[in-house]
């Protein structure tokens, strides 16, 4: 259970045997005497990033493996490979594992084959809404629990809530504009007319703001907007 830098050595680097091994509880077998941190990464799927040790019986400790090093897979002893630092969630009930603290949303789209017509959300506990996650959004899976994600089929219109009425729309985003002709019926691009739009229950970081005219919200289910008007005259 040595690492083994074996350059100068006359011996095959291959076994007449097939030689068995184990990364993160999975059993793998090999006719090559010896591997290096990055095959073994790259052959359990553990990015080239992550620290892999080898377990070492005690009173030592055990042994980091860089990516460069060679191991010697032909001892006696079965050797044992893992990493300290991973994180288990999951995707639509299925358990998968990460190796670091942070995700994006279109790593958890690629990891469950996720189609890109479909929405990524994060299951809250009972009584607060499911945050849904934008492919560019970060999850942080170091939280106390394992997070569980889940995805369903993007809805074709949502409701928003304008001045307390709901209004069903279609679009992914909605101006400034648009929202005084929800509330009012139409906008009034006069000087001596004004608006302020507020909204809330949207999206992360921001779910909470103030429009101006000329911009546009990316809108969600049962978002929340307040717009006034106001004669300037």
């Amino acid at each position: 259970m040595k690492v083994n830098n074996h350059q100068g050595e006359q011996h095959s680097p291959t076994s007449k045997v097939p030689l068995k091994f184990v990364i993160e509880g999975k059993e793998y077998e090999t006719f090559d005497k010896y591997k290096t941190g990055v095959e073994l990464k790259q052959l359990a799927g553990i990015p080239l990033d992550t620290e892999l040790f080898l377990s070492i019986c005690k009173p030592y400790r055990d042994e980091l493996i860089e990516n460069e090093k060679q191991v010697n897979l032909a001892r006696p002893e079965r050797e044992y490979f893992f990493v300290k630092k991973k994180l288990a969630f999951f995707i639509n009930d299925k358990p998968y594992t990460w190796y670091k603290q942070y995700i994006r949303g279109i790593q958890i789209r690629e990891l469950a084959s996720i189609p890109a017509e479909d929405d990524i959300f994060l299951d809250i506990k009972e009584g607060w809404q499911d945050d849904q996650i934008l492919d560019d959004e970060i999850v942080d899976l170091a939280r106390p629990g394992k997070e569980k994600f889940f995805s369903k089929p993007t809805p074709k219109e949502v409701t928003i809530i304008v001045n307390a009425r709901p209004h069903k729309w279609s679009e992914i985003n909605i101006s400034f504009e648009q929202l005084a002709v929800l509330a009012f019926g139409s906008y009034d691009d006069s000087p001596n007319r004004g608006y302020t739009v507020t909204y809330s229950r949207g999206w992360e970081p921001k779910p909470e703001g103030t429009m101006v005219k000329g911009s546009v919200v990316r809108v969600k289910n049962k978002m929340v907007f307040d717009v006034t008007a106001t004669d300037k005259s």
